[in-house]
């Protein structure tokens, strides 16, 4: 019998498991899944955003610069990657008022570091961007992280530090019965004195399991274009369009990694599991994208991604205990979810312990996890050859020649708690497969090394099921393109 169980393994879920895992409680975490961060934290701008944009009036609003504030010492403890960029919203119009009443709501929502800066200061941080712009609101503490790796983290962390992990257990019903829960799920059964419902898309049906239906979640996709390693490089801070009703608009920023992103758009004529990509989608971020800094290189274009938003009917977090107690619903966590993660389960966590969980510290509790990779420049490739034609094993042997992943990683990657099933979950921890190739030259070598570590086979097409299908390939781009020039 556990304390809690919390659903859903994304950044929202395995935060609060982690927060949990400091006192002396039971926690159970599941997901659906054949690994954590597999939904909107796999897929998403990656910012830690500066907490202006959300009304002061709204919850999310009020959570993300909270979160925003505890990212340095989350990734000082955990080494996730974050990056403290600053961010500039740009407008290209005379008229000040809208960035002037967006400095307005930040400040309202606690921020110190925001100002308006003219086309001289603006140029100064940004040289390479279009020369005419107007104004922009600087926010100096935004930034960017990993988000996967920082899921990633909190789980491993988790799981150090006592709460236990289910994947692949999708929660099929929830029963509350004696001041329990039972919580059915299709490989076993599972009973706990509270519940956290922090399923993302599949809140809404998680809640309706025990007869909370005010609230529905009505799925948002946005679709992002990825360029190759070092083409973020002459962006130094996240650039931002003014906002509309439909969110921040199209963003230009360098990754945690140096790639340049683009993205997202916004589609409310979606399916939940419909994370395929479009061509003609991706080339409107294009254009989009290159009227704030327009050397762009298609030709350096790796990758297209969608990632599926959990937008509440209420447009707003919901985060509450329901009328059924002990049963509190974490839900509706869209943009900046990513950002008030961390006062996300903060204010979980008082929940619960208002509820009636006692929360008496473990004094056993390690706040801190080692990377498995660091992140550092690339050699050139006459520097490593040698290490990439080293056998399985050797010391010092390079598996992926575009990212320079060490084998070592690799192995250590795949020994943290969670059993890595698919190649793109050895991606999601050590980039080996995120470069040029995309996999091409190294999936096999990092198969055989799963294969080697767990002694059983690891089957291709499972891989290829469980890591998205349907995407933009980069001749189709460049085609595209060139036929929407020729018109």
């Amino acid at each position: 019998m556990y304390d809690v169980i919390i659903i859903g393994g994304g950044i929202v879920g395995t935060t609060i498991a982690r927060e949990l895992s400091r006192y002396n409680n039971k926690v159970l975490l599941l997901e659906k899944d054949i690994d954590v961060s597999m939904g909107a934290t796999k897929a998403n701008s990656a910012i830690v955003h500066g907490g202006y944009a959300e009304s002061h009036s709204t919850l999310k609003g009020r959570l993300c610069y909270k979160g925003r504030r505890e990212f340095k010492r989350l990734n000082e403890e955990l080494n996730f990657g974050f990056r403290e960029t600053g961010s500039l919203v740009l407008s290209f119009h005379d008229d000040k008022e809208p960035l002037e009443k967006l400095m307005e709501n930040g400040i309202k929502n606690g921020l110190e570091d925001l100002s308006i800066i003219g086309t001289k200061e603006i140029m100064e941080i940004e040289p390479n961007i279009n020369p005419n712009v107007k104004y922009a609101l600087y926010c100096k503490g935004a930034g960017v992280c990993s988000p996967y790796e920082m899921a990633i983290a909190m789980a491993e962390n988790a799981i150090k530090n006592g709460v236990e992990l289910k994947l692949e257990n999708e929660v099929l019903s929830i029963e509350k019965k004696d001041n329990l829960f039972k919580v059915e799920t299709n490989e076993d059964t599972y009973c706990g004195r509270y519940v956290v419902n922090a399923a993302g898309l599949y809140s809404d049906k998680i809640s309706k399991m025990v007869g909370v239906d005010d609230f529905e979640i009505l799925p948002r996709s946005g679709e992002y274009i990825l360029f190759t390693r070092g083409t973020g490089e002459a962006i130094n801070s996240v650039l931002f369009q003014l906002p509309t009703k439909f969110g921040k608009g199209v963003l230009v920023t360098s990754t945690y990694y140096g790639n340049l992103l683009i993205g997202p758009d916004s589609n409310d004529d979606v399916d939940k599991d419909d994370t395929s990509t479009h061509v003609d989608r991706i080339s409107k971020i294009y254009d989009k994208a290159s009227f704030i800094y327009d050397k762009i290189d298609p030709k350096k274009f790796i990758r297209s991604f969608t990632g599926i938003r959990a937008r509440s009917s209420t447009d707003d977090f919901i985060i509450e205990e329901t009328k059924v107690k002990g049963f509190i619903n974490v839900a509706g966590i869209q943009s900046p979810g990513l950002t008030s993660s961390p006062a996300i389960a903060d204010m979980v966590l008082n929940i619960l312990e208002k509820s009636g969980l006692e929360l008496i510290e473990n004094p056993n509790f390690d706040p801190y996890r080692k990377p498995i990779i660091e992140k550092k420049p690339l050699k050139k490739f006459s520097e490593i050859k040698d290490k990439i034609d080293l056998p399985l094993g050797s010391k010092g042997r390079i598996v992926c020649r575009c990212e320079q992943v060490l084998e070592k990683e690799i192995v250590d990657a795949l020994h943290r708690g969670i059993k890595v099933k698919t190649v793109d979950g050895v991606k999601r921890r050590t980039r080996a497969t995120m470069g040029w190739c995309q996999g091409d030259f190294c999936k096999p070598r990092v198969i055989e090394i799963m294969e080697k570590e767990y002694g059983e086979k690891i089957d291709p097409k499972f891989d290829i099921e469980h890591s998205g299908v349907n995407r933009v390939q980069k001749s189709e781009l460049l085609d595209y393109l060139n036929g929407l020039k020729e018109e």
